[in-house]
This record gives C-alpha cells, sequence and structure tokens, in this order.
C-alpha cells in the first residue's frame, strides 16, 4: 500500500502530466537523434510552452503523413476501412492510449479512413498535451 507521501508524488505527477512528458521528449529524442540532445529538448519544451499558451497541440512524434500512412499499410487494396481490431491496434502504435471503445463504423466493422484520422488526429493531440488542463 502507497504510503501518503507516495500517493502526493503519485498525484502530482499525474496532475501536471510529468510521465506523459517524459514520454513524449524521449520519444522525439530516439527518433531524430539530434547532433544536440539538450538544444533539441530545450526546443521542444519551448514549443510545448508556446502550444499552451495559443492553445493548441504540442509538438508530437507522428504528423498527419504519419497517420495517412498507417492507414494505407492497413487498407493495401485501398478499399477506404480497416477493422475495428485494426483501429485499435494502430492508435496504441501510434500511442493513443485513451481509444474510442464506439467510433463511427464499429458497428458494421468498418471503421473508415476519416474516422481512423480524426480518431487518431485527436488522440495524437491529446497525447502531445503533456501539460496540465486549466
Amino acid at each position: 500500500m502507497a504510503t501518503p507521501r507516495e500517493k502526493e508524488a503519485a498525484d502530482y505527477l499525474e496532475k501536471h502530466k510529468i510521465i506523459e512528458l517524459f514520454d513524449n521528449l524521449t520519444s522525439m529524442l530516439f527518433f531524430h537523434r539530434p547532433e544536440n540532445p539538450r538544444e533539441f529538448l530545450i526546443e521542444k519544451l519551448e514549443q510545448l510552452r508556446s502550444s499552451k499558451l495559443r492553445r493548441v497541440p504540442g509538438p508530437s512524434l507522428f504528423d498527419s503523413s504519419n497517420v495517412d500512412a498507417l492507414f494505407g499499410i492497413l487498407d493495401p487494396s485501398n478499399q477506404g476501412h480497416i477493422t475495428f481490431a485494426q483501429y485499435k491496434e494502430a492508435l496504441m502504435a501510434l500511442g493513443v492510449r485513451d481509444i474510442k471503445e464506439h467510433p463511427e463504423g464499429v458497428n458494421e466493422d468498418r471503421i473508415s479512413r476519416e474516422t481512423f484520422e480524426r480518431e487518431a488526429t485527436e488522440g495524437l493531440q491529446r497525447c502531445s498535451t503533456t501539460y496540465e488542463q486549466s
């Protein structure tokens, strides 16, 4: 059982999304492998601060071209839809953890490109918003 101080620390980390912040920064660092990691991290933190002030999504490892490419991989015959299982697995691969369990098309097991791209983009935006929401 957690002590009151451990609970307080866990609550602090959760409230300020510290774990998500470090996960996001570490992923970007490993992906981009910049020559000067400290400067890279400073730049990303400045982008995050700016995004918070402007109320726009923060820096993210993935963008719309990655989402589009992923859908294309899942739909090689270009049917325009994927299964719900593919939808969930793809969003998890992108790092989206809070997946909508009943997206448009789930009853037919046909998630359209538009639905997938919208849900992936919104999920990535939530992931990149690694600061406390006011």
